[in-house]
């Protein structure tokens, strides 16, 4: 995908192009895009201080003349610290992209700052697709009928307006959370289906807590997950290339022994892994994930990668490199 904001060819399914890129790249590795504003990379934010100060000046004269311009020193420091994410985000990129096939950025940590925030977002995931990066949207968004439609437009689509069509982020995917229900999958469907672009559904998370609902016995027997599942793998359809499908799940890693039940119930969906390093989660019991192909599993990492140097030492750079092409290492023997 551009990025001009062209959609990818609708005729190429998610499925397939994703298969496409891992092949190419000979990586499942998504790199998480999750910056904590305490722990930036000090070389990258110093390294980049006359673009940033250049930054926060075209910033700040775009809110006063759109009438934003507000809390003084308050917007001085977000419009700082948007342009110091930016700078950690375009270093982490430049350092582990290569090792990977996708990004996945966290779209709160960006939103949190405002306008700026927004603008670090759509910089960097240009950024990753001048990388040839693909780009998953982790909004895990969920809602019905028109404010669906609208989420989708954003992330996967475009806009209609009285003076034409006004592109979105055009993001390659999106997390979704499905608790609201089929229909409320359907709007997010419809879009990815005419874009070529995939949702990936959350069918057991990788947190403590989600064994709180996702593990939850159902009156007519299994867990809820498995219901999950059975939506996602009736809600997409298998490429005609890789047999992969645009509708995905996740899957989290830190219960792998659920995998091998996950793969016979959703034969054709992708499943993003996330929960490997940080969470505790290990690259080498994900097996199952891989039964249809390299490209069947995605192996999500965030901290991991961009927090290598403070367990390795040496610049932050180096060291999120080396963790991410290990992570890909490991995953391609699989």
């Amino acid at each position: 995908m551009s990025d001009t904001g062209e959609a990818s060819p609708a005729a190429i399914p998610f499925g397939d192009r994703l298969a496409a890129a891992v092949a190419a790249r000979e990586s499942q590795i998504v790199l998480g895009i999750d910056p904590d504003t305490t722990k930036l990379w000090p070389d990258a934010v110093e390294a980049m201080a006359e673009s940033r100060e250049r930054l926060v000046h075209a910033l700040a004269d775009a809110e006063r003349s759109t009438g934003l311009a507000h809390g003084g020193a308050n917007r001085d420091i977000r419009l700082q610290a948007a342009a110091a994410v930016l700078a950690h985000c375009l270093a982490l990129l430049d350092a582990a992209g290569p090792a990977c096939v996708a990004v996945k950025p966290q779209l709160a940590h960006f939103e949190r700052l405002g306008f700026a925030g927004l603008l670090a977002l759509e910089a960097t995931v240009a950024h990753a697709r001048a990388q040839d990066l693909l780009v998953i949207a982790d909004a895990k968004r969920g809602d019905i009928a028109s404010t669906a439609t609208a989420y989708a437009q954003a992330w996967l689509g475009d806009v209609p307006t009285p003076f034409g069509r006004s592109a979105g982020l055009h993001a390659d995917a999106m997390t979704l959370n499905p608790l609201l229900g089929a229909d409320a999958l359907e709007p997010f469907a419809e879009a990815a289906r005419e874009q070529g672009a995939g949702l990936f559904v959350l069918v057991r998370t990788s947190n403590p807590g989600a064994a709180d609902f996702f593990d939850l016995e159902l009156a007519d027997g299994g867990p809820l997950w498995e219901r999950l599942a059975r939506l996602v793998a009736g809600a997409g359809t298998p490429g005609p290339e890789s047999g992969l499908a645009e509708i995905c799940a996740v899957t989290g890693a830190t219960r792998p022994e659920h995998l091998a039940r996950m793969r016979e119930l959703m034969p054709h969906t992708v499943f993003l892994l996330p929960g490997i390093g940080a969470q505790g989660g290990s690259v080498e019991a994900l097996a199952p994930a891989f039964a249809p192909g390299r490209a069947g599993g995605l192996v999500s990492a965030s901290r991991s990668i961009a927090d290598a140097h403070a367990a390795s030492g040496g610049p932050p750079g180096e060291a999120a490199r080396a963790e991410a092409e290990r992570l890909r290492a490991q995953a391609w023997a699989l």
